[in-house]
């Protein structure tokens, strides 16, 4: 602990709460206006960490404004790391449902049939065909068993099996 430490006491926290959060709320509207309470909560929980071990800033005011623009343009980069990612991913994975002009199942129908099949099977069959997961890793999803995981894909199948002869 530096010499000069001293504790942030809840009744201090109050104070700065009081005085500070509606204008850091607005402060941080500037870069993301969905997420600006978000970003100001987690802002004041750092300062509680900070505090117990480096104790109350010197200028509390001024640390608490730094932190809010770090932790939205922070936020911001995540993001935009987060859609590049997923766009990426989404250009690299297979179309889905690709059906030739000529075939008499259109993917619109694929689709219909899908929702028509209770949501534990719908769940599994997304998860393992378009998702890629085993069926150990379903069940640890699902909480179920790794047999009922699979018992319930083998009956999703069949249902969409016979959907599709109809």
């Amino acid at each position: 602990m530096p010499k000069d430490f001293q504790p942030l006491k809840p009744d201090d926290l109050c104070q700065l709460i009081d005085a500070h959060s509606a204008t850091l709320i607005l402060y941080a509207k500037q870069w993301n206006a969905d997420d600006a309470e978000d970003v100001v909560q987690e802002t004041f929980l750092r300062l509680v960490r900070r505090a117990q071990w480096e104790g109350k800033p010197e200028n509390p005011a001024a640390w608490l404004f730094t932190a809010v623009r770090n932790e939205a343009i922070d936020r911001i980069r995540k993001a935009k790391r987060r859609q590049k990612y997923e766009r990426q991913k989404a250009t690299e994975r297979p179309v889905w449902f690709e059906t030739p002009p000529d075939a008499s199942l259109r993917a619109e129908e694929l689709l219909q049939f899908l929702d028509t099949l209770p949501l534990e099977q719908r769940e599994i069959v997304i998860a393992r065909i378009w998702g890629g997961l085993t069926f150990d890793e379903i069940a640890v999803l699902t909480g179920d068993s790794r047999t009922t995981v699979h018992r319930r894909y083998g009956e999703a199948l069949e249902t969409l099996r016979q959907k599709l002869s109809e």
